[in-house]
């Protein structure tokens, strides 16, 4: 056995024998200035020393601080950032409030709806474009702390409640207050979202930069809505008794807040706010304001709408600069505070890098060795299990001859510790993996033939018994002791047929070969006759179609199998219906019967073994129908799969177009045998464009031209026969050939009397087989044979009776069988001759 070296029989080669007397020496030392000699415990504990986990540990304890100080602050800025889009949607949430505050007045007066809707739409398209703007900035900060995504969520809220009351502004159906109320809140939520940014305690003048464009916001907030009042004021024409009221406490509260603005404003930005004030464009707005002041007792005047908010737009639109500036200014003061921290963080995560390598760099050179031992043994290994290994395997398993050799590698780490020795008993254990494997084939080698034997002596006693049975079935006259004979023949048949199951465990081909096409037809009637409930199977409809020689022994073994299971698992009442169709390139066969079926579990389970042959083993013996499909599919490159039916299963057989006859032989279909026809007939198939059951009649695929070229004789015709009996694959396949006028070789009443001689005359065209690939014709050998001889003969030759039947196909009988011992005792097959070729009896194929 040559599976490479073995130590315990001495088949160590001098090199490995070295090295391995080395590692097992016991005077020699082990040098401890050699990295590849330390023991495993000496080198992890050189790399892990407890200064360096007491240093990690504090250094990831503070480098944790910082990154969470920098993550905040970093969050800070982003938070604060995002203030440019919510005062964007401030802008023009305040400029579609106060519009549509104008408006409702206006339609109370009796305005036209039309009209407000159509100046209201482009603001409210704004507001919807900066919403959008939001939405897209803030999806960075999904993350964020819990408080802000809650204050987001709130003003998005809000928002909708806007979008929801829209509707109701042109129509006037609801107050001006239940639909201002909507804007104010919106507003709101937007300047609360606004002032959700924290730093943290330790930053304070962080928390004052948030405080002054919130305070600044607020001014400006309030500035609006007393533009709103006083704007729907002019458009109604008066006031009403809340407009002063509420008035009043607008301005109120402005100062409160303006108060709190130059509070936590800079000297800086509380002189920008100052120098506009004192622009001309402030001083009208402010100046209009003061006219709708009450004086004393009398009311306060109503302004003009149209110069009220051209003046009023200017003020708010310089209140919108003066707050793009302060937020620009906190916006720069948290990212200054965030890079700052930043740096921070940076210098001393370096600082703990730069301690970290000095410790790496003492532990690297005490790791390399052992990291660069276990990835060589691990590519060792990977090689092993993924190539070496399975490459062996396959070789042992479609080994024919003797069993080759197969070398097992050296280790590939050389050193003296631990994973050294590791790597040595790998090796052994690879080497024992190879031995087992080595065992194994020749185990499998022994039992393949040991199957390839049995089957085949079976073979040769079901073929002996067969002849047997011809012969008794010639002599027996008695129809129900006939009928008892044509069981035991079928019988025999399904033995065969299990024996070429056998053939298929042992990987060998059938020795049942057919050599020109045959009608699908015949295929399906034949592999029917397998089985032993073969009056169950109705085939409905066969596509007129032939399968190629080559395959058809094989093919009528799967669909024997297949037809098997359809009537072992469904009810005896019930029949199994075979239908067959063409579909594009392919032939495909369906096998439905109203059986038990399969759950989806099991169903899988069959299709995956259908898809993938498996090895042959107990669990193929147990399901040995569904080993030899699979393994039969797999043979011929077709496809087979079982899906659940309506009542029970439904297996599909996809034929491809190479299996498929392109050409059909002329003369391919004489007359099938009277055994058959009543079988068939009695079985119920339906006629179809693929088969035709009348008697005289051509049926496609069932010829007395589609002898097998090692099988057996034709069956006889039993006229007297009158109740169903079973065929064989031989009789459907090869059925007897036409009968003329008063009986024929294969008829069980005899020869009828000879007619008398007719002047023979040669025909005037010759007799051909139709045409060749190159367009020559075929010449049938002794085609014209009998003419010639008659006209060389005596008119007055005395009348020669004809040959027995009987005897010729006893005859004939034991010719094949013979042939078929001779094919099973040399375990061979007969070859099938190629395209082009020509078949036994000469004729072109």
């Amino acid at each position: 056995m040559a599976a490479g070296p073995d130590p315990a029989n001495g088949a160590v080669s001098n090199h490995r024998r070295r090295r391995f007397d080395v590692r097992v020496v016991p005077h020699r030392r082990r040098s401890p200035f050699r990295l590849r000699d330390w023991r495993m415990s000496t080198k992890l504990a050189t790399v892990l020393m407890v200064p360096s986990m007491a240093f990690l540990v504090l250094a990831g304890v503070q480098t944790s601080a910082l990154v969470g100080r920098t993550t905040a602050l970093n969050d800070f800025s982003r938070q604060v950032g995002i203030g440019r889009q919510i005062t964007a949607v401030v802008q023009q949430l305040q400029q579609e409030r106060d519009r549509s505050a104008g408006e409702l007045g206006a339609l109370r007066r009796g305005g036209d709806r039309a009209t407000a809707a159509t100046d209201l739409k482009p603001l409210q398209t704004a507001t919807d474009r900066a919403i959008v703007d939001l939405r897209r900035a803030a999806e960075p900060l999904a993350d964020a702390d819990a408080s802000w995504r809650v204050a987001f969520s709130e003003a998005l809220e809000a928002y909708d409640q806007v979008v929801d009351i829209r509707p109701a502004i042109p129509p006037a159906v609801l107050s001006s207050e239940t639909i201002l109320s909507n804007y104010h809140r919106a507003v709101g939520a937007m300047i609360d979202l606004l002032a959700e940014p924290t730093p943290g305690q330790d930053q304070p003048a962080l928390n004052d930069a948030v405080l002054r464009y919130v305070q600044l916001a607020r001014v400006k907030e309030l500035s609006s809505r007393v533009r709103a009042q006083l704007y729907a004021a002019a458009r109604a024409g008066g006031y009403g008794t809340e407009d002063r009221v509420l008035l009043a406490d607008l301005r109120a509260q402005q100062l409160t807040a303006l108060g709190a603005f130059r509070v936590a404003a800079t000297s800086d930005q509380i002189r920008r706010y100052d120098e506009t004030t004192v622009t001309p464009t402030f001083l009208t707005a402010v100046q209009l304001e003061e006219r709708s002041l009450p004086a004393g007792d009398a009311s306060p005047a109503v302004l003009p709408a149209e110069q009220w908010w051209a003046a009023s737009q200017q003020r708010q639109e310089l209140l919108r600069q003066l707050e793009v500036g302060v937020l620009d200014d906190a916006v720069r003061q948290a990212d200054d505070a965030s890079s700052g921290q930043l740096r921070a963080t940076l210098l001393v995560v370096g600082g703990v890098v730069a301690v970290l390598l000095v410790a790496l760099l003492i532990s690297l050179l005490v790791g390399r060795s052992v990291a660069r031992s276990m990835r060589l043994l691990r590519s060792q290994a990977l090689r092993i299990a993924q190539v070496e290994l399975p490459d062996a395997l396959d070789r042992l398993k479609t080994v024919t001859g003797g069993v080759p050799a197969i070398e097992v590698a050296p280790a590939v780490v050389r050193s003296l510790d631990e994973i050294g020795e590791l790597a040595e008993a790998f090796v052994a254990v690879h080497r024992s993996a190879v031995s087992v494997a080595v065992e194994q084939a020749l185990m499998r080698r022994n039992v393949n033939a040991m199957f390839v034997n049995l089957a085949r002596r079976s073979q040769v006693l079901v073929e002996r018994q067969l002849e047997l049975l011809d012969d008794l079935e010639r002599e027996e006259s008695d129809p129900d002791q006939l009928e008892n004979l044509f069981k035991l023949d079928h019988l025999a048949a399904r033995m065969r047929r299990n024996d070429e199951s056998l053939l298929v465990l042992a990987g060998t081909d059938s020795t049942r070969r057919w050599n020109r096409p045959i009608g699908l037809g015949a295929v399906l009637l034949a592999a029917a006759a397998e089985i032993e409930q073969y009056q169950r199977v109705r085939i409905e409809s066969v596509a007129d179609v032939y399968v190629v020689g080559h395959a058809v022994g094989e093919l009528v073994h799967l669909l024997a199998e297949l037809l098997e299971n359809a009537t072992a698992f469904s009810r005896p009442d019930t029949v199994v219906v075979v239908t067959a169709r063409v579909e594009a390139t392919t032939s495909l066969i369906e096998i439905v019967d109203r059986g038990l079926g399969m759950s989806p579990a099991a169903l899988g389970e069959a299709n995956a073994v259908l898809a993938s042959p498996p090895a042959a083993d107990v669990a193929a013996v147990e399901r040995m129908g569904l080993f030899v499909v699979s393994h039969l599919a797999a043979r011929l490159g077709l496809r087979v799969w079982l899906d659940g039916g309506e009542h029970g299963l439904v297996a599909r057989l996809a034929l491809p177009a190479e299996l498929l006859a392109t050409t059909v032989p002329v003369e391919l279909d004489p007359p099938a045998s009277a055994r058959m026809l009543a079988t068939s007939a009695a079985r119920g198939v339906a006629r179809s464009p693929g088969i035709t059951l009348e008697a005289g009649a051509p049926g496609p695929g069932i010829g007395a031209r589609d002898m097998p070229v090692a099988g057996r004789p034709p069956g006889v015709a039993v006229p007297r026969q009158a109740r169903p009996v079973p065929v064989r694959a031989e009789d459907v396949l090869a059925p007897a050939a036409a009968r003329g006028d008063g009986g024929g070789w294969w008829s069980r009443q005899g020869p009828s009397a000879p007619a008398a001689p007719a002047p023979a005359v040669p025909p005037a065209i010759p007799v051909t087989a139709g045409t060749n690939e190159r367009g020559l014709p075929v010449r049938v050998p002794m085609a014209q044979l009998s003419a010639v001889t008659r006209l060389a003969q005596p008119m007055s030759a005395p009348n020669r009776a004809d040959p027995d039947p009987e005897a010729v196909g006893g005859m004939l009988s034991r010719l094949y069988s013979g042939v078929r011992r001779a094919e099973a005792e040399d375990t061979t097959e007969i070859p099938v001759p190629p395209s082009g070729g020509h078949d036994e009896g000469g004729r072109r194929q």
